[in-house]
């Protein structure tokens, strides 16, 4: 398995010595928050996407994707009961698309708890209906540019619509798509009451990315969970892909954070 972390962690912080210190710690990977490049996607200049690839390449890094994807901008919501507030974020999530693939990445991971939960009146079916009214027109340039969806539970605490894998693999079935899959975040996973590497089990073949933190929202290691049986459900299930650090809690620094973490991940993999 590779390491990854989550730039946003590192604010404001120069993209270059983000790279530089990420990758002096043993990570080769970067998840990008769109809203720490621009207020939209579009405006990412395609000179600026070549630079942010070549910067962060010539460091050691790569950029497996992105996240936090509706940060910015207002006004875009993935299960609203407004056909032109849905098209507006179904266009959106293409131009998403696009500046991954620009940016090197593979896989969106779609959290967004405040712009997906239930609206007054709509029903757990009609959610689905819409979200997947969504994202389907992406999936044509999603997989023309080799960008997979990564649809990621989250708790009750976050949203009300999508808490757990099995609930989120009914949307996935849906999609029936290589390119719509799901994202693991073992934060989320704490929340349900199912053991996490049943979870893994369960989704097993459809797992497109892996996020590790603690419910205290700081890094792997840095909280309760134990790892070490987590990682080996996940090799059970033959998954080799990103570990990617979210952090939530950047109190402790962002060198603090990125350090103990992939230590603790160096220790658990035997990596």
């Amino acid at each position: 398995m590779r390491f990854a972390i989550c730039n946003e962690i590192f604010e404001g912080w120069p993209w270059e010595k983000t790279c530089a210190f990420a990758h002096s710690l043993g990570y080769t990977g970067l998840e990008v928050s769109p809203f720490t490049l621009a207020d939209r996607a579009e405006l990412v200049t395609p000179d600026r996407r070549k630079e942010l690839k070549a910067q962060a390449e010539s460091r050691g890094m790569e950029v497996l994707g992105l996240h936090w994807l509706l940060v910015k901008p207002a006004g875009l919501y993935i299960t609203h009961t407004d056909a032109d507030i849905r098209k507006k974020t179904a266009d959106y999530f293409t131009a998403l698309v696009h500046l991954c693939a620009d940016l090197g990445g593979k896989v969106l991971i779609i959290g967004s708890p405040k712009q997906r939960n239930l609206l007054p009146g709509v029903s757990t079916d009609q959610a689905l209906a819409f979200a997947e009214e969504v994202f389907a027109p992406c999936l044509t340039p999603a997989a023309q540019l080799g960008v997979t969806l990564a649809m990621e539970p989250l708790g009750p605490q976050e949203t009300d619509f999508l808490n757990t894998a099995e609930q989120t693999m009914q949307l996935v079935r849906r999609m029936n798509s290589p390119n719509f899959q799901i994202n693991l975040d073992v934060k989320a996973m704490s929340s349900e009451s199912k053991p996490i590497p049943q979870i893994i089990r369960e989704t097993a073949g459809h797992i497109a990315h892996v996020q590790v933190n603690d419910p205290n929202l700081l890094g792997p290691g840095m909280g309760e969970v134990k790892y070490e049986p987590i990682i080996a459900a996940l090799r059970e299930v033959g998954y080799d892909g990103w570990l990617s650090v979210e952090a939530f809690d950047f109190r402790p620094g962002a060198e603090h954070i990125a350090r103990k973490s992939i230590e603790y991940l160096k220790q658990v993999t035997g990596q």
